[in-house]
């Protein structure tokens, strides 16, 4: 897809990182903005800020399947179709796998993964009806997810299987969009360690989801992440750039940081070789001794 002007574009997320600055580039393009976050600061910021462009913005937990649905519904009265679908909005969490509660797996699993299947499941067949009542209609859906998707690092468990998730589905979704309709398709954002507020995700969580005392290895488990997030060199512009060239360029994966994917070759070689797991901190083993340390209090 490249022609943006006078299109409508679907964001969560919107608020804040990623999100907000993909809304800046569509809306230098042209586009419709509809803006969906959970945080009705951010929200309502984001939405003065575009205030010379159409925009929709709406308070969404899009955990919540009747929110989304309002949502959509609400998209399609004052826009139709969307062109662009971003679905966006994700928290992040750690730990130890088992130490995780079930509130834990409840609210990272509705947001990041719960959250792409609402989106998907409701602006799909509403793009899709749009490409057959036009040959030059064109769409496309970009879900985030992240390298975390890709691997599987350790103490942080949850969040990986979140993040698995919609790699997986959005794979899925590329094969299935491709056995009806040439004029859909989607895209799949892993990125690396960028400063975003998602280590601050914390800050939304839903009373009725509450985080109990965080125990040892979630409290190292974000100190770490605070740590290597902070200390990225891209920035979330330099990604949203890479969603709208992606776009362009009808690619399906993008990667923030392509070097990382020599971590992937390895967990593919183990899988083909029928070898264990290796050591993800192989190449830097003073961290992982570190972690060991940390975690069984030595």
């Amino acid at each position: 897809m490249k022609d943006y002007q006078g299109r409508t574009a679907v964001i969560t997320g919107a608020g804040s990182g990623f999100g907000l600055e993909v809304a800046r580039i569509a809306a230098s393009r042209g586009m419709n903005l509809v803006l969906c976050d959970v945080q009705a600061d951010a929200l309502d910021a984001a939405a003065a800020e575009f205030a010379d462009h159409p925009v929709l913005a709406r308070r969404v937990d899009v955990a919540k399947a009747d929110q989304m649905e309002a949502l959509a519904a609400a998209v399609q009265e004052r826009f139709g179709a969307p062109h662009f679908v971003f679905n966006n909005a994700g928290v992040g969490s750690g730990g130890l796998i088992w130490e995780n509660s079930l509130a834990d797996w409840e609210w990272v699993l509705g947001v990041n993964l719960m959250g792409v299947v609402h989106g998907v499941r409701l602006f799909t067949p509403m793009m899709l009806a749009a490409a057959e009542k036009d040959p030059a209609w064109q769409g496309h859906i970009v879900n985030t997810a992240s390298m975390a998707g890709m691997l599987n690092p350790p103490n942080m468990g949850v969040y990986n299987v979140s993040k698995h998730a919609v790699v997986s589905l959005s794979e899925t979704l590329h094969q299935d969009l491709a056995l009806v309709s040439d004029q859909v398709r989607c895209s799949v954002l892993c990125p690396y360690f960028v400063p975003t507020g998602i280590t601050q995700s914390h800050r939304n969580r839903p009373g009725e989801l509450g985080a109990g005392k965080p125990t040892r290895s979630q409290m190292i488990s974000q100190a770490m992440t605070d740590k290597a997030v902070g200390s990225g060199k891209l920035t979330a512009a330099d990604v949203a750039r890479m969603v709208f060239d992606a776009m362009d360029a009808q690619r399906f994966y993008i990667f923030s940081h392509p070097q990382a994917l020599k971590g992937v070759q390895t967990r593919l070689e183990d899988v083909m070789q029928l070898r264990n797991p290796t050591d993800p901190f192989q190449d830097k083993p003073e961290i992982g001794a570190r972690l060991r340390e940390s975690l069984r209090g030595v």
